[in-house]
């Protein structure tokens, strides 16, 4: 089985920003905590600041992938070109989130990701990667 975690904007900052909200762990740290609890899975991870590399990547792997993790990040809230770029493939994508967005600002409650994902889980910190491998197992 193959799964691709793609990362949005500044979560290259995870261990680093806000940690009350997003803890102090990296999450090239993290993954490799997934890489050896999920041993029978081709994990690969994709992190990208800029919208259209995130827009790439789904083209990319949209047809050949058993499963795409997106955390889009604040890319969730205003982009509707991933969110058209999720419904224009095949592989199915669980939407993540590490903080509960329905907590948060009025404006993070919105996600144009969700009418197109498999499934959303927000509110679990990084604990949310886990169950969306789960999910597709």
């Amino acid at each position: 089985m193959k799964i691709i975690i793609i990362n949005g904007p500044n979560l290259n900052l995870l261990g680093k920003r806000e940690p009350e909200i997003y803890g102090s762990k990296t999450f090239e740290d993290y993954f490799r905590e997934l890489q050896l609890q999920f041993k029978n899975v081709e994990l690969s991870y994709f992190q990208s600041n800029i919208e259209g590399e995130i827009i790439d990547k789904l083209h990319e792997v949209g047809f050949n992938y058993d499963g795409i993790i997106l955390n889009a990040a604040a890319y969730t809230h205003t982009s509707v070109g991933i969110g058209d770029a999720i419904k224009g493939i095949e592989t199915p994508v669980v939407e993540v989130h590490i903080s509960n967005i329905h907590a948060r600002e009025e404006y993070r409650q919105h996600s144009y990701i969700s009418p197109n994902a498999s499934g959303v889980l927000f509110g679990f910190g990084l604990k949310g990667y886990d169950l969306a491998i789960k999910s597709f197992l």
